[in-house]
């Protein structure tokens, strides 16, 4: 493959059977990945199994048709680790570490309410699905930085570079991003929290 095939022609080759066009993808976008779990977590071990796991749940979704193009694979990828990290926390915190050898152990000190009810959980993915609709209805130049800056995890420098423009300029395209869709929830009367 002596050509540069964009992300989207590696996926469609991979689910056809090319297995090279992933390794591709993965070569290309591994140590952002990575970097971004590391950031999170910090911890290597721990970012290195969460790493593992994301690049097979990406490989399960692509094999069972489930992806959906809907901008650049590197979002879906980081999307992707950014849930299995909180599903991690959430495993984590609902599973304490108790020591029954203490004289005052008692197992219902260990049971807890706080785990988000089915509601809660609908509400959240409710108020992901609004947010996700309105970034599309945002300008173009908007839309970029605001999802390179919060599913890439770009730094506004990294992302002036990319879309070759000044920090500042970035940096007032993320501000109006967030004001549109400050007034967009505000005209829908949409609430954007739990």
């Amino acid at each position: 493959m002596s050509e540069i095939l964009n992300d989207k022609e590696l996926v469609q080759r991979y689910q056809n059977g090319d297995v090279a066009s992933f390794q591709l993808l993965v070569d290309r976008y591994q140590d952002k990945v990575f970097s971004y779990i590391l950031m999170l977590v910090k911890d290597k071990q721990l970012a290195d199994d969460l790493f593992q796991d994301t690049f097979l749940k990406i490989i399960r979704t692509l094999k069972a048709g489930a992806y959906q193009e809907e901008g650049k694979f590197i979002q879906f990828a980081m999307r992707i680790a950014h849930n299995l990290i909180i599903d991690y926390y959430r495993k984590a915190k609902r599973l304490p570490m108790v020591d029954p050898t203490k004289d005052d152990y008692d197992l219902m000190d260990n049971v807890r309410m706080s785990d988000p009810s089915v509601e809660d959980k609908m509400v959240t993915e409710q108020i992901y699905s609004d947010l996700r609709s309105m970034i599309e209805f945002l300008p173009e130049e908007q839309r970029e930085v605001l999802q390179m800056r919060m599913y890439s995890d770009m730094s506004f420098k990294e992302i002036a570079d990319a879309t070759n423009v000044s920090i500042n300029t970035a940096l007032g395209r993320m501000r109006y991003a967030i004001i549109n869709l400050r007034k967009m929830a505000k005209e829908k009367k949409l609430i954007l929290s739990a």
